[in-house]
This record gives C-alpha cells, structure tokens and sequence, in this order.
C-alpha cells in the first residue's frame, strides 16, 4: 500500500456516498435528539418552577440520574435492555424503521435534557426579583409573567451554556455507533475496514466532527449576539 493519500478516500464515490450518509443521519440524530431535550427540558423546568412540591425533587433525581449515569450506558440500555422487553409488535415495526436510530435520539434526547434544563433553571434564577415584581405590578399574572417577562430573559442568559451542551449533543451523537446506527462515525469505520486507510479516514472523520462543531458554536454566538443588544452594540 503506497502512503498518505487523501484521493483514495475522497476520490472514490463509494466512500464519498457513505460519508455524505453519515453526515445526513448524524444530523438527523443530532436534531431530533435536541429537540426532544429542549422540549423535555422545558416540561422539566415547568415542574420545578411550579408550586406542587413533588416537582422539585422528581426533577433532581431525574437530573441526577441522567448526569451521573455515563451516556454511552443509558444508550446501552436503551437499545440492548428496554428494546428487548418491548412487545413484538412494537420491536418488529422499529426495527423495520431504523431502531437504531431512533433509540439513539431518545437515549441522547432524555440524557441531554437534564443539562438543558438545568441550563434554562440557571438562566431564570439569574433574572432579578424584581422583574417579577414589576411584571405583576404591571397586571400580568403569574403565568404570563413568566411567559412574557422571565422566561425571555432566563433563556438569553441561558444561551452560553446552551450553546456548549448543543455542541457537546452533536459530539456525543458519535457515541451512537456502539448500538449500529448509521452515523458519521459508523461510516468512518465501515470505509476504514473496506479500504484500509487508517490515518486518512480518521483524519477525515475528524476535520469533520471539528468542522461541524465550530459552525454550531459561531450559529451560537450568533444568536447570543442577537439576544443581547449591548454585546451587539459593543461589537
């Protein structure tokens, strides 16, 4: 075998189609599994921020759960575990449409929705007091001060540590190649194990992870920019 060629790779359009898939389903991983986090998240936030008292400590304990328990277990367990005990019915039809994916975003999903959610709680407990004050003196009630007043601004200095969890989500969506599903990661490995170029894929595979987490990071700075107009106006 001759030595460092990249064109091997890049240059066969078998290996360029497997790669372009890879990039499609991780993705496709990658946003289902931020969306369900988000919107779990905000279901999680709710509770806490709600006066039932059993709220807060289902949410700490899911909270603890999910970030102490590593992800690449929960998606074992997902997958390997709950998958196996489901009615066949059920089995039968995820597995007749990418199980593997699909068990990929809800494990990624629910683990990464503990850390949105205490990204979100940070935000809104940074938001004074006397904002809620003022937003009731101002004849909103407890709701829609919340909806109106707090939440905007909770999720506005929100925006760092979300944007750093969006990153980490996409970097963990890697970690999906341990239950088969057909990400990046997987076809960096299918096309190492065909062409027996090592360094060169690998190499590729990661230009790419590094290439994709940077856009990510700049969309969200971006929109912190957006979000604060006297960041904005300094820069």
């Amino acid at each position: 075998m001759s030595g460092f060629d990249l064109s091997a790779i890049l240059g066969n359009p078998e290996y360029s189609a497997m790669l372009l898939h890879g990039i499609e389903m991780t993705f496709i991983i990658y946003a289902g599994s931020w969306s369900l986090a988000m919107a779990l998240a905000l279901l999680l936030l709710g509770l806490r921020l709600s006066p039932f008292r059993f709220g807060d400590p289902l949410v700490a304990a899911y909270v603890s759960y999910h970030r102490n328990v590593p992800t690449l277990v929960q998606l074992m367990l997902w997958y390997f575990g709950i998958f196996t005990l489901m009615p066949s019915g059920i089995a039968n039809w995820l597995a007749s449409h990418n199980a593997e994916s699909i068990f990929a975003v809800i494990g990624l999903g629910l683990c990464q929705a503990a850390y949105f959610s205490e990204d979100l709680r940070s935000g809104v407990r940074s938001v004074g007091d006397g904002q809620m004050q003022a937003a009731r003196a101002l004849g909103h009630g407890y709701v829609s001060a919340m909806r109106f007043v707090i939440m905007p601004q909770g999720v506005r200095n929100a925006l760092p540590p979300l944007i750093n969890h969006s990153v980490s989500l996409f970097k963990n969506s890697s970690l999906a190649v341990i239950i088969g599903a057909s990400e990046l990661t997987h076809a960096v490995k299918e096309i190492e194990n065909l062409s027996f170029r090592t360094f060169e894929i690998y190499l590729i595979g990661t230009v790419l992870y590094l290439f994709f987490s940077l856009v990510i990071m700049s969309i969200g700075a971006y929109l912190s920019m957006r979000a604060d107009p006297a960041r904005s106006a300094r820069a």
